[in-house]
């Protein structure tokens, strides 16, 4: 087949043009987002607040609202729920985490058995990033830009509270307030990516960019920009194979974003499984010769 026709022929539809929009536009902000949460070690939290979501749509759904804003409220109702169970009884964080998401999860997975017409929720669940109207496409697009803007701008404040939250308090910042919205941003996130991959997968748009460009720099500054151009590029293809394969284009993603991974894995020069080796090997052969 032409490369050509693969690259225009998918663009003679509607549908997959607001498709590959959609999809950058929540990878872009997924993957900016998930820097941080790598350096900090949350990513159970957006597993947690990813799943927390659903009742909110669902309950959304039955009562004539929009989907975001149920989403909004769970997401923010599970992390307050995590933090009241963490500080006012001897269970931990992560355990904490695991019994909120899981109920709430639970919960909505029981709303939709008993709501009557159950459709457009098992696309919350699974995705359905081809049926996207120009309606959801707007909302995406608004809600994606505000939490873009809203991380880039205090870009600076987050990386010094992701490496260093002592220091932070010390120069007048808040821990805690920054702490509250990086998991506000993680509630508002999700709702972004919601209808791209479904509940069920937005955790992999949220910790898969960042881990794969952590491998592959030291300095926050470059990650910032070499993960969301990642998870924009597979993203892409990802709908790409997805048309052509006639595949769930959530899933195909996905996959896309963890071969990635896999390569940068192997292969990173500095931090891959087998590129320290090659490194390593070299360093000493030029120091035999």
């Amino acid at each position: 087949m032409n490369p050509l026709d693969f690259l225009l022929e998918p663009l003679q539809y509607d549908f997959m043009v607001r498709a590959l929009i959609t999809t950058v536009f929540a990878a872009v902000v997924c993957a900016v987002l998930s820097c941080w949460l790598v350096l900090l070690g949350w990513s159970l939290m957006g597993d947690a607040v990813s799943h927390a979501v659903l009742p909110g749509v669902v309950i959304a759904y039955i009562i004539g609202a929009p989907f975001a804003l149920g989403a909004v409220v769970f997401g923010f109702l599970a992390v307050a729920l995590i933090g009241i169970v963490r500080d006012t009884s001897r269970v931990k964080e992560d355990a904490a985490i695991g019994i909120v998401f899981t109920t709430l999860f639970a919960f909505g997975l029981v709303l939709v058995s008993v709501t009557p017409s159950q459709t457009d929720l098992n696309h919350i669940i699974f995705g359905n990033i081809l049926g996207v109207s120009t309606t959801d496409l707007v909302q995406i697009g608004v809600l994606a830009a505000v939490g873009l803007v809203i991380l880039v701008l205090k870009r600076r404040d987050l990386t010094l509270y992701a490496f260093d939250p002592i220091h932070a308090h010390a120069i007048g910042l808040s821990p805690r307030r920054l702490g509250a919205l990086l998991l506000g941003m993680l509630a508002l996130t999700a709702v972004v990516a919601l209808q791209v991959v479904g509940v069920i997968l937005v955790v992999a748009m949220l910790i898969i960019p960042g881990a794969t460009a952590y491998l592959l720099t030291d300095r926050s500054g470059r990650m910032l920009l070499i993960a969301p151009i990642i998870s924009a590029v597979c993203s892409v293809l990802g709908i790409y194979l997805s048309y052509w394969f006639d595949a769930a284009s959530g899933g195909l993603v996905v996959v896309v974003q963890g071969v990635v991974f896999a390569l940068v894995y192997l292969f990173s020069p500095r931090h891959g499984v087998l590129g320290r080796h090659l490194t390593t090997s070299r360093r000493r052969a030029a120091a035999v010769g």
